[in-house]
């Protein structure tokens, strides 16, 4: 028995829990921001007021407190994104799973969710063959399509679309594009990294790093672009991204530099003394400009440097994205998260239709919306006892 007296049963497709979320800690585990909620609420763009209730509910502060009293204390980063402070994911998922066992919570690991039967009851497949559960209140948060490898595979989809629920399609976030490199730069650049630059697209300029890849770019310097971009060439068929090499000068000071006599030095050697930049940078700015950089006046080469164009032709596999956009659409769901097309069946997480930078607002709204479901749980189970 858990609080507000429910039984509660947890089905996990995978062999272990919560494989995503370890993922998401291998690097450090960035459970929320904390910036003000205003501009925190502005990170979630179409979605912002359709999350709002969960996160003004369950916020950031809210988030920090339930990692502490696990045990797990946090800190606030440089950027301001916030971390627990052993910077993993596992031992935070430990004592989470420890206090769900301790509140009487069931796991049940290798039950795959596969609908509804005629009666009602939840399909799963399991080690021993089909099960159908009788369920007074279920909460589904089977998450995206990105890393399917670990549990999310969006099979989800066809169910509830079969049961008269609204689904926008699922589309690659926070993600890599392709690029068609020549063949001189794949081979010599390809892992390589692109640091303290500016991509710009679309109005947004955001600093960070990129990664040249064998099929494109991707990086932290990307991916809040990335919404705007998949969908320009959903529309367009391409889209073009600048990047700002050196974001700290303007134009007419790196022009003054390339302006000087070059002398006897190589192109390469006197780009790198002027300007500072790496046979990277250099090997793009061939890739890029319109014609030999030998050829370009200093003020054209400067503005290239402001300014690579770089033509992008699709987003990334969405297996290798590192969210997905789209899901059950808002009209789909109550104001506690319940499908109006499937009373006492709850959405959270990636499942619904919203998208977000890195930078711990991905983790948040899945948190919140989580706890939106749950508190939905407890009013509809509470509205059925009343009934009864």
């Amino acid at each position: 028995m858990t609080a507000g007296g429910a039984h509660v049963t947890v089905y996990d497709r995978m062999p272990s829990l919560a494989r995503k979320f370890l993922l998401a800690g291998r690097g450090g585990l960035n459970l929320t921001h904390s910036e003000e909620l205003e501009p925190f609420l502005s990170r979630y763009g179409a979605a912002a007021e359709q999350l709002r209730p969960a996160i003004e509910a369950f916020p950031p502060g809210a988030v920090r407190g339930w990692c502490e009293g696990l045990g797990e204390p946090t800190f606030v980063g440089t950027s301001g994104r916030v971390f627990p402070t052993a910077m993993k994911a596992s031992p935070l998922l430990r004592a989470w799973l420890a206090r769900l066992i301790g509140g009487g919570i069931t796991l049940r690991n290798r039950c795959a969710w596969k609908g509804w039967d005629a009666e009602g009851r939840l399909l799963f497949d399991t080690p021993a063959g089909e099960k159908a559960v009788a369920a007074d209140a279920a909460v589904l948060a089977l998450g995206g399509v990105s890393w399917p490898r670990l549990g999310s595979t969006g099979d989800w989809v066809p169910l509830l679309s079969g049961a008269g629920v609204a689904v926008r399609p699922l589309a690659a976030a926070n993600c890599g594009f392709l690029v068609d490199w020549s063949e001189v730069f794949r081979t010599r650049f390809e892992g390589q990294p692109l640091k303290r630059i500016a991509a710009a697209f679309g109005g947004q300029r955001v600093r960070g790093e990129a990664l040249i890849t064998a099929t494109g770019i991707e990086g932290g310097a990307i991916y809040p672009l990335s919404g705007a971009l998949r969908d320009a060439i959903a529309e367009d068929g391409g889209a073009q991204l600048d990047i700002d090499l050196r974001p700290d000068m303007n134009v007419e000071a790196i022009a003054a530099r390339l302006g000087k006599a070059r002398g006897k030095q190589s192109l390469a050697t006197f780009l790198r003394k002027a300007v500072g930049l790496s046979p990277l940078e250099i090997g793009l700015l061939h890739e890029t400009a319109p014609s030999r950089i030998a050829d370009l006046a200093p003020e054209a080469v400067a503005q290239l440097i402001k300014a690579v164009p770089i033509r992008l032709t699709a987003a990334a596999p969405i297996a290798t994205a590192i969210s997905s956009a789209g899901g059950v659409t808002w009209d789909e769901v109550d104001a506690n998260l319940m499908l109006r097309a499937r009373p006492g069946v709850f959405v959270a997480g990636e499942m619904l239709d919203w998208e977000a930078p890195t930078g711990g607002y991905l983790l948040q709204a899945c948190l919140a919306t989580g706890a939106q479901a749950g508190r939905g749980v407890l009013d509809w189970l509470a509205h059925a006892n009343r009934k009864a």
